[in-house]
């Protein structure tokens, strides 16, 4: 009999968490294990379960009609497959000795201890809130869950005035500017970097830029916001920084994510630089046999750069809960790393980007090339060519792949995948420039973009080298 005193050879596992890592590990182990070797408990604090949080901006702005196409599978299809899920219920003690946790109902407020024999935390990120006046006036709004989004919908449609400012100018920042202009808003965005997308080096970012501007929206760079200033009616009326105010309707923050791991500190268990849990390639919490960590929450290896770091991605999240749920489930599998790929969009714009940025290379104590070139989406006699921009980072004398990005139209975020799997592989550019890729005028020219940024950073490392 297990320690929790279930029924004799039956094992509990409860997971903190229901969204991405943490349903997809409870469905992963009861597909490997049923209900009479494996007892599963999720505890949710939210009203919904595995849901695409990367969809809310296109939800907000329209192009996703309805809430509900954004859950993926329900409280009661959760359940249905033999998943003791609780929604609405937060966990908030983790007793690592006793092998329990502490829960408290949401609503009413009771608590209760549930024993485990294995655990799995799962408790994802929170946005960055500022602490500064008027940061919680009415008309102010975060968007990391579906009742955010719903709470700002619900102000879009009450609201009379059409400016809206956005507060950060990363993913979440651009795609709500981009939902924000879709909305008929007159769209502000106030960033404290250079440049939007600090993703991108300076330089790339210039281009987005000038693509938001082109767009209609005000840019606003080197900008630190020091207070949102409310009406007489209590409202947001303007966001404040030193330099200047701007009259704001409505007000989206949109200045990043940091891990969910409060719990798990207070728990002793081991964070990292960033403050997300460590694991080792199972996914299991670093100096825990029967804890696992997945998702937001997490740190990861990149495997450019042989560094832990914070991706919080709903790809990788999915991918950490098959890897735990295999394992916590009896099976065997692992979580190698990232190259850090990402690709986003304002309105026609595609941004994308894979493996190390200038500084980033420089962090690491690494020497390298860099090439930008200016290509096209198809052969520049198709219909429908548009331009893009390649840049790449090439390790120096060796020539190893260090990173991509890619800023252009249609057609060009996803050609980062090509330097996705290069990285991935290890290749050097001028392996990459012997690749053989699908082509026809349609889809490229003969020489597609990233071939043709491989052949320039690979004459620039030969001519390095000399």
């Amino acid at each position: 009999m297990s320690m929790n005193g279930v029924r004799g050879g039956t094992e509990r596992l409860v997971v903190i968490g229901g969204d991405a890592a943490g349903m997809s590990a409870a469905s992963q182990a009861r597909r490997l294990r049923g209900p009479e070797e494996l007892e599963i408990v999720a505890f949710e604090r939210g009203h919904f379960t595995s849901y695409s949080a990367c969809g809310i901006p296109y939800w907000v702005g329209g192009a996703v009609p309805e809430r509900d196409q954004l859950i993926a599978r329900t409280p009661e299809e959760h359940r249905a497959r033999g998943i003791d899920l609780r929604m609405r219920t937060e966990v908030v003690e983790v007793d690592v000795a006793g092998q329990r946790v502490r829960a408290r109902d949401v609503d009413s407020g009771a608590e209760s201890w549930t024993s485990y024999d294995k655990l799995v935390i799962a408790t994802g990120a929170r946005p960055v809130r500022p602490d500064m006046p008027g940061v919680d006036a009415p008309g102010v709004h975060g968007v990391q869950t579906l009742d955010d989004g719903q709470a700002l919908l619900d102000t879009l449609a009450g609201t009379r005035g059409r400016r809206a400012v956005v507060v950060g100018a990363g993913y979440i920042g651009v795609e709500m500017a981009e939902a924000m202009i879709d909305r008929g808003f007159e769209v502000t965005v106030v960033n404290r970097g250079t440049e939007p997308m600090s993703t991108l080096d300076p330089d790339m970012g210039r281009l987005v830029h000038r693509a938001m501007e082109g767009l209609g929206i005000t840019m606003v760079n080197d900008a630190a916001v020091t207070k949102l200033l409310t009406g007489a009616d209590g409202r947001v009326r303007a966001v404040a920084t030193e330099q200047a105010e701007h009259p704001a309707d409505i007000v989206v923050l949109g200045i990043g994510v940091r891990p969910e791991t409060t719990l798990a500190a207070a728990a002793g268990l081991p964070l990292g630089a960033r403050g997300g849990l460590l694991t080792d390639l199972a996914m299991r919490v670093r100096g825990h046999e029967n804890i696992w960590a997945g998702g937001d929450c997490v740190e990861v290896l990149n495997l450019v750069s042989g560094r832990e770091q914070y991706v919080p991605l709903g790809t990788h999240a999915n991918k950490h809960g098959q890897v735990i749920g295999t394992n916590a489930g009896g099976g065997y599998a692992t979580f190698p790393g990232v190259v850090g790929t990402a690709v986003s969009k304002v309105c026609d714009l595609e941004i994308a980007r894979t493996g190390l940025r200038e500084k980033d290379a420089r962090r690491v104590g690494l020497r390298f090339e860099t090439v930008t070139i200016e290509s096209t989406s198809r052969a520049g006699y198709y219909p429908g060519a548009s331009p893009m921009t390649v840049k790449m980072l090439a390790e120096h004398r060796t020539g190893r792949l260090l990173g991509v990005q890619i800023v252009g139209r249609e057609g060009a975020g996803k050609r980062v995948d090509i330097a996705a799997v290069a990285l991935t592989a290890g290749m050097t550019v001028e392996q990459m420039t012997a690749l053989d890729l699908g082509y026809a005028p349609p889809f490229s020219p003969v020489w597609d973009p990233v071939l043709v940024a491989a052949r320039k950073a690979a004459a620039k490392v030969r001519a390095s080298a000399d």
